[in-house]
């Protein structure tokens, strides 16, 4: 107990020689209040599937197939332009019919998202579901240039397939 009822008479109090556990009852549920609201607000609320750490790099392609959206709409296929309806077609030619084929598809950052979601659109409706989306990788704190830009390419797997 925490207290205890004098049994003894005059000045002298007696020895207590229990531990008075109220503080320390106190401090643990201040902390687990404390760790009850700092839980929630330490969590992130995207869900995301990620790799295992163990996982081996995928190995980059001897040569990429770019597709290209460019500022006024057009598409590119590597450095040959080639019109919306003939994507699919163009793309089987190309890759001999193999829809495992990785397309790194870049856009200028002019593009409406609405318009780059065609193209990923129309890449979808052909089969090919593996697009990697391609940016410019700039150095932490620096001005982006030219030399300190460097191109990185980041998968994006298609609606309800896992990587």
């Amino acid at each position: 107990m925490a207290g205890g009822i004098r049994e003894t008479q005059g000045d002298e109090l007696a020895e207590n020689h229990e531990i008075n556990v109220t503080p320390f009852i106190d401090v643990m549920l201040v902390l687990l209040i404390i760790f009850m609201v700092a839980a929630p607000l330490a969590t992130v609320d995207v869900n995301v599937d990620l790799p295992a750490s163990s996982a081996q790099p995928a190995q980059r392609p001897d040569e990429p197939l770019y597709l290209t959206l460019k500022e006024d709409l057009g598409l590119n296929l590597g450095n040959d332009p080639v019109q919306r309806e003939q994507l699919a077609a163009t793309l089987d030619r190309v890759t001999e019919s193999d829809k495992e084929t990785r397309i790194f598809l870049r856009a200028d950052k002019a593009i409406e998202y609405g318009q780059f979601m065609e193209v990923m659109n129309l890449l979808r409706d052909a089969g090919y579901l593996k697009i990697a989306l391609v940016g410019l990788e700039t150095l932490p704190g620096a001005a982006p240039s030219a030399a300190t830009e460097q191109p990185a390419a980041t998968t994006v797997p298609a609606s309800g397939e896992s990587q």
